[in-house]
């Protein structure tokens, strides 16, 4: 295994945000069964996390921004700096609604339909930002998620405030829309690794990576699936168990959304002005990791070393043969003749 290889596509930015969203699932379903009395301000703790991270990275990229302006002629320094703004703005919108959630749920003094406001506004915020990150080629993953899920941010906040009183299978109909099509893709990707597994005329790393991005597709979207029909029975009254059960699928999505962090592109590299990717900052930072960076391992040593130790047999060679006149010298080995290049040779008359 090549650690350099390994950390070279890590995308941090990824990282951090699955990392928080486990450990806030794993302290929300703990909050929601009794097994811990903490206020949801302190359960909320890793979003709050999540957000201060953006706040700084943005904060320190834009004085790195105004005060070199020379960067500013680099490639795509102008088109990641954008977009790391406009993710600035999403993420405000988020932490807006996520603070007037807590707020709802310590207090009860508002309307649903007033705390899912933000989302309402990140909707379509994220529509114009996906049709400017389709231009410029740009990752979207949360601008979409934002984008798709307008109707059932609108049919959740009707649901809280009662003023529908469907059953939540009912309310949940645009996110079994959303997990078909994500069930349509894993789909695709087991078809095509398939196929390619048995075709001849595919190389050995197409396979691999058809494969890899099976197994982490299935991985992801199977348990997420998993963890939203279980709770959704749980909110309607037909699974009597504690909320851990139900969130362990999630659980085991974020892991693997987790995983796969090491094998993507780095991140925007405008986030806290550090202009490169996050793993070539790290050496650059502390020198010390490049000793271990060097490193990779041979899963496969012990048959080498093995090998090593048995002498080498070389073929038997035949007896040289002369000629008298060119004087040249062959050495004939199995397999290996050839034939020696010719020897200019002028007979001098008597």
């Amino acid at each position: 295994m090549n650690l350099r290889g390994f950390f070279q596509d890590f995308n941090p930015s990824k990282f951090l945000i699955y990392a928080c969203l486990l450990l806030f699932s794993v302290l929300l379903s703990l909050r929601l069964d009794r097994d811990i009395e903490w206020s949801y301000w302190v359960v909320f703790a890793p979003i709050w996390l999540w957000k201060l991270m953006v706040i700084i990275g943005a904060s320190v990229g834009t004085g790195v921004w105004a005060h070199n302006p020379q960067y500013r002629a680099e490639g795509e320094t102008c088109v990641e700096f954008k977009a790391m703004l406009i993710a600035v703005g999403i993420h405000l919108l988020l932490l807006t609604f996520e603070v007037l959630v807590c707020d709802r749920v310590e207090r009860g003094k508002h309307f649903w339909l007033l705390v899912f406001m933000p989302l309402f506004f990140v909707s379509p915020v994220s529509v114009a930002a996906c049709v400017w990150g389709f231009r410029h080629d740009r990752s979207l993953e949360l601008e979409i998620l934002c984008s798709v899920n307008i109707l059932q941010f609108i049919f959740i906040a009707l649901r809280l405030d009662k003023i529908i009183n469907w059953p939540w299978l009912v309310v949940c109909v645009p996110l079994w829309i959303l997990m078909s099509f994500l069930c349509l893709v894993v789909l695709y990707y087991i078809v095509w690794s398939v196929l390619f597994l048995r075709s001849m005329d595919v190389i050995a790393e197409q396979r691999r990576t058809h494969i890899t991005m099976a197994i982490s597709w299935m991985a992801i979207v199977v348990p997420l699936l998993t963890f939203e029909i279980l709770l959704v029975h749980k909110l309607d009254g037909h699974y009597e168990s504690k909320f851990v059960p139900v969130f362990v699928p999630l659980w085991i999505s974020l892991v693997t959304l987790m995983a796969t962090t090491f094998g993507q592109k780095g991140g925007n590299h405008w986030w806290f002005g550090i202009r490169k990717d996050f793993c070539q900052f790290l050496l650059e930072l502390f020198p010390f990791l490049r000793e271990y960076g060097n490193i990779s391992y041979d899963l496969q040593h012990e048959d080498s070393e093995v090998s090593e130790e048995l002498p080498v047999h070389e073929p038997p060679k035949i007896a040289p043969m002369f000629r008298k006149k060119t004087g040249v010298v062959i050495t004939q080995s199995p397999g290996k003749y050839f034939v020696p290049p010719p020897k200019l040779c002028i007979d001098m008359p008597d």
